[in-house]
């Protein structure tokens, strides 16, 4: 697929930027993980992918989405790499679906992409789960949300499993900002989020939440932040501490889609085609 060339030049403009800039994301580098991942090429290509998920229902297999466009559909994907089969979502846009989460059994997609900042609202799909054997989802939620302050682009969130509130951050504001969807969600009004902080650093392309709620992972491109969860702390005070960065990432031609392992031994990225000639799955085993 064709990558349109406001894209090309964010990508390049990003990677110069970030390159010269005089700090990352952390305060040093530590390798919570192994730096040499297991890798799969991905067979067959998917050219888009900016979200990922390690399936609950589906054991062994990870849900992926496209951005930009694309049918609405998710990706089954085997850990080894193997493209299973795709299922759509039955009256659903995507306009430009940026990340993907799974809590309490729920997938959520976020249709928060706005490269030229200029949509009045945007929207989360949520719906069960599905078994692999199903074809299409028949029925989901959508959850719309517009911004205080006029639109914003983003291609990350997190789902806070107990609380239920989605964090929304953003991508192109220097530096990257958080807001937070409230639950209760309304499904038949535009919900407004609050700002509730403001990251170190900016071009956030994903984010995951350990199993275990105690460690988020925020990626840009060139690399991978950790935010460590204490005891009763909540997600957007931890996004409010000094990260790390995690040591040994492989940087990917175009790495937008993080998820840890649903049993919490590590984590996955998986790239966009972009210029590349090969996409492969990475697995980053946890020390």
């Amino acid at each position: 697929m064709r990558i349109p060339f406001q894209r090309i030049l964010f990508y390049f403009i990003f990677i110069f930027c970030t390159a010269c800039s005089k700090g990352n994301s952390g305060q040093g580098m530590l390798l919570f993980y192994d730096s040499t991942p297991v890798v799969h090429p991905l067979n067959p290509i998917i050219n888009e992918i900016s979200g990922i998920a390690d399936s609950k229902v589906n054991p062994g297999y990870l849900w992926g989405q496209e951005d930009s466009g694309n049918p609405p559909q998710l990706h089954l994907i085997s850990h080894s790499g193997i493209s299973t089969k795709t299922i759509f979502i039955k009256g659903a846009v995507n306009r430009d679906w940026e990340d993907m989460q799974l809590s309490n059994g729920k997938i959520f997609i976020g249709d928060i992409g706005d490269n030229n900042r200029v949509y009045n609202e945007y929207h989360f799909y949520c719906f069960d789960e599905p078994m692999m054997n199903i074809d299409t989802v028949q029925s989901y939620e959508k959850i719309s949300f517009n911004y205080p302050d006029g639109p914003h682009d983003a291609e990350a969130f997190i789902v806070d499993p107990i609380t239920k509130d989605i964090f929304i951050i953003t991508k192109r504001d220097n530096p990257s900002l958080v807001f937070k969807l409230s639950y209760p969600y309304s499904t038949s009004q535009i919900n407004t989020v609050t700002q509730v902080g403001t990251l170190s650093f900016s071009g956030v392309v994903g984010a995951a939440l350990s199993p275990n709620g105690n460690e988020v992972l925020i990626k840009t491109y060139l690399s991978i932040a950790r935010y460590e969860l204490k005891k009763g702390e909540t997600i957007p005070s931890s996004l409010q501490s000094v990260p790390v960065t995690v040591a040994g990432y492989k940087v990917e031609a175009q790495g937008e889609a993080i998820a840890f392992s649903l049993n919490n031994k590590g984590f996955f990225t998986l790239s966009e085609k972009g210029f590349a000639s090969t996409v492969n799955l990475y697995y980053y085993l946890r020390k």
